[in-house]
């Protein structure tokens, strides 16, 4: 068989057919990638905790959401290239595994199991164990003091169970389904105190609707890490944690603190440095 004569003309059209092929086979896919420009980038966030992750009709709001949103910026996106996923507890190894989310800005305490799993930026945020208080509540300026008293967190956390267990072997133990639901039995004096995290309780204290109602107890009982978690290996961790420093450095992290946590008088430690994690 006789192969046809390629002219000049031909040869030009198919090298530059050749060539815009190559360049569309670099162009970045939406879901975001550890180099930054993509379309979307895929974070997960608490959508149920106010002051650090919530979900509202107007959009998303906290301390978390800021801080992912200035990672975000510093990694090529703008707040309207973001995807927010609720990462609930549960699932956040799991989801970062899958590569369900770039990465999870969610109250994620780095742990040592934890880190077998996944990699983790920071910490960003170094919280503690506390209670909540009313606010005209003088009888408890103690651990030891919540001996006796009812002491509410929510089904399935461990945050009572250790106050009982180290500090308070005489405390009652109430199980609410939802932090809200103990801030509602707070309120009307149903229980003596709510026990989580205190950047946790800063966060729902700092509400409108429970302005100068409730206060921190301050006893900083254990140390909370918060870091942002990416899939095992990820190059981002090293990006994220150079955003981070930046956050710090311009004044953004301050800024952030103050505007979620501030209405609650929220006592929090200076930003951490990147790897210091404090036992």
């Amino acid at each position: 068989m006789k192969l046809r004569k390629v002219t000049a003309a031909t040869a030009v059209a198919l090298a530059l057919a050749t060539a815009a092929t190559a360049c569309g086979s670099d162009k970045k896919s939406d879901g975001g990638s550890s180099s930054g420009g993509g379309k979307t980038i895929k974070v997960g966030i608490k959508f149920d905790q106010p002051g650090i992750g919530q979900k509202t009709p107007q959009g998303y709001s906290g301390f978390d959401v800021d801080v992912a949103t200035y990672v975000a910026k510093q990694l090529g996106y703008n707040a309207d290239q973001i995807e927010w996923h609720e990462s609930k507890s549960a699932d956040r190894e799991t989801m970062l595994q899958r590569g369900d989310v770039d990465f999870i800005v969610a109250s994620y305490s780095i742990t040592p199991k934890r880190q077998a799993k996944v990699d983790f930026a920071g910490p960003y945020l170094l919280a503690h164990q506390d209670v909540l208080l009313r606010a005209d509540d003088n009888s408890i300026k103690s651990p030891s003091d919540l001996n006796s008293k009812k002491l509410c967190s929510v089904t399935g956390s461990t945050s009572a169970q250790n106050v009982h267990d180290k500090l308070a072997p005489k405390a009652n133990l109430l199980q609410y389904p939802t932090y809200s639901a103990c801030l509602t039995g707070l309120q009307n004096g149903a229980v003596d105190a709510l026990t989580t995290d205190d950047s946790i309780l800063a966060g729902y204290a700092s509400q409108a609707a429970f302005k100068g109602k409730f206060k921190l107890g301050g006893f900083k009982m254990t140390n909370e890490n918060y870091g942002i978690g990416v899939k095992k290996g990820s190059d981002l961790k090293a990006k994220i944690n150079s955003a981070l420093e930046k956050m710090v450095s311009d004044g953004s992290w301050d800024t952030a603190v103050k505007k979620n946590f501030g209405p609650a008088n929220y006592k929090n430690e200076p930003a951490p440095k990147i790897g210091n994690i404090v036992q």
